[in-house]
């Protein structure tokens, strides 16, 4: 089992910038996708982002739109999450997620088999 750390977020305005970290811990992290996923209050989790095993092949959900990207560091069993131009309606909890099976690519919430505890995202107007 994976065990997955993330850090990175915080109160901030419209139209600045975060960057999320996630670190994992628990198996070889260089053989699995790596996704990111929120949630706001009373609404479902939803895709935000994924990079695949050797992060050449990132995947972004239609709202990021060139705002957020998503890189890894496989030296360092680590995940980011490089957001810009946040807007008030993203704020939420932010997830990192490991995917189940090794280098298997997918982008759903039941690829993935691990979740981090989240990172708080608020975005005020």
């Amino acid at each position: 089992q994976v065990q997955l750390v993330e850090s990175g977020g915080g109160l901030v305005q419209a139209g600045d910038s975060l960057r999320l970290s996630c670190v994992a811990s628990g198996r070889t992290f260089s053989m699995y996708t790596m996704g990111w996923f929120r949630q706001a209050p009373g609404k479902e989790r939803e895709f935000v982002a994924a990079v695949n095993y050797n992060g050449l092949a990132p995947r972004y959900a239609a709202f990021v739109k060139g705002r957020f990207t998503v890189s890894r560091d496989n030296a360092k069993n680590t995940l980011y999450l490089q957001m810009n131009l946040l807007k008030p309606e993203e704020t939420a909890v932010y997830y990192c997620a490991a995917g189940r099976s090794p280098y298997y690519y997918g982008t759903t919430s039941a690829d993935f088999g691990s979740w981090g505890q989240g990172t708080p995202v608020t975005v005020s107007s």
